[in-house]
């Protein structure tokens, strides 16, 4: 042996060999040039865990975090539905307990104030979404919801003020708010499974 091999084979993958392909990390068939260094495959950091399913980007986890809040907040928006349309109810039957002059805001106070808290909750579950990027449907089904809660909701009600017929559509609009809702947070629930 040469002095000039002796040298190559105490650096090991260093440089490559006209025409020769490199198994250090190089692509395979790719031809390297006298004296070019080789670069080792891309590894992982050691104890870096990663959930399957799931890219190890960052901002992973708080996509995952709002993703959790999201699924959490479209449940407690349909727990306060139920309890929306109950107290919808009892304003009708206060109405009717108290007479119909000037009893109404009082009677209905309590279903206004969660409509308007219902609102709030809507945006939070938009808000989760555009962080947690659920998928497109989501998203726009979110801003659906936050727009039929806040904007025609209140619309509707003070219509209904003047013509029962806004009342009616008020109320066909809280069951399709509830039936959204449920949507999202059935599509959740089965991206989470």
């Amino acid at each position: 042996m040469t002095k000039d091999h002796t040298a190559a084979d105490a650096t090991p993958a260093a440089t490559a060999t006209p025409g020769a392909s490199s198994t250090s990390g190089a692509t395979p068939g790719a031809a390297t040039t006298p004296g070019a260094a080789t670069t080792p495959a891309a590894t992982t950091t050691p104890g870096a865990a990663t959930t399957p399913g799931t890219a190890s980007t960052p901002g992973a986890g708080l996509r995952r975090a709002a993703f959790l809040g999201y699924r959490w907040a479209l449940l407690a928006f349909l727990l306060a539905g139920v309890a929306q349309i109950s107290l919808a109810g009892l304003g009708v039957f206060r109405l009717e307990d108290q007479g119909l002059e000037g009893a109404g805001d009082t009677a209905f106070a309590p279903h206004m104030a969660l409509g308007f808290a219902m609102a709030g909750v809507a945006l939070l579950i938009l808000v989760l979404a555009l962080i947690a990027r659920p998928g497109t449907r989501a998203v726009i089904g979110s801003f659906v919801l936050v727009l039929l809660t806040s904007l025609v909701q209140s619309l509707l009600a003070g219509l209904g003020e003047d013509h029962a017929a806004y009342g009616a559509l008020h109320a066909l609009d809280g069951l399709l708010i509830l039936g959204i809702a449920g949507y999202l947070y059935a599509r959740a629930r089965r991206r989470a499974t």
